[in-house]
């Protein structure tokens, strides 16, 4: 399965955040859109950053409370890894294992257009098993 059919399927939005925004008002968009991962983007196109919760729990363990009140641009990662809408599911396993991250933006030409997560891959994945086994089980229950 390709990142083009994985958008088809779970959309295409992503939820970005500002560089200036508040690490608290970034963790509060976490919680309430029940998401890993925003992206950091002045113009909602070009990627300036990614922030996960990942990163809000470093900054709390080293900062403290006082972390929330920080721009998040201070305890994003600058250097971020995409994904093209032509990259196969394995590519993706294989560049979230290689960096030990959990979320993909996806971009063409030059411009964020999605975000894929691990849960989406391994969501796929389990159902693309599930419909092998039931195909499997049918066959050999049509074969006797």
């Amino acid at each position: 399965m390709s990142v083009a059919q994985i958008l088809q399927l779970k959309g295409r939005d992503v939820f970005t955040a500002k560089p200036g925004d508040s690490v608290k008002a970034v963790a509060e968009m976490l919680s309430t859109k029940r998401i890993g991962a925003v992206v950091v983007s002045t113009d909602g196109h070009k990627i300036e950053g990614i922030v996960s919760e990942r990163d809000i729990v470093h900054a709390l363990a080293k900062h403290g409370a006082a972390a929330l009140a920080g721009p998040i641009s201070g305890i994003m990662s600058h250097k971020v890894q995409t994904c093209d809408e032509g990259d196969s599911e394995t590519e993706l396993m294989a560049l979230m294992t290689q960096n030990r991250i959990r979320h993909l933006p996806v971009v063409s030409k030059g411009k964020l257009i999605g975000m894929v997560s691990i849960g989406d891959v391994v969501k796929l994945r389990v159902e693309q098993i599930e419909r092998d086994a039931a195909d499997m089980k049918a066959y050999i229950a049509g074969g006797v």
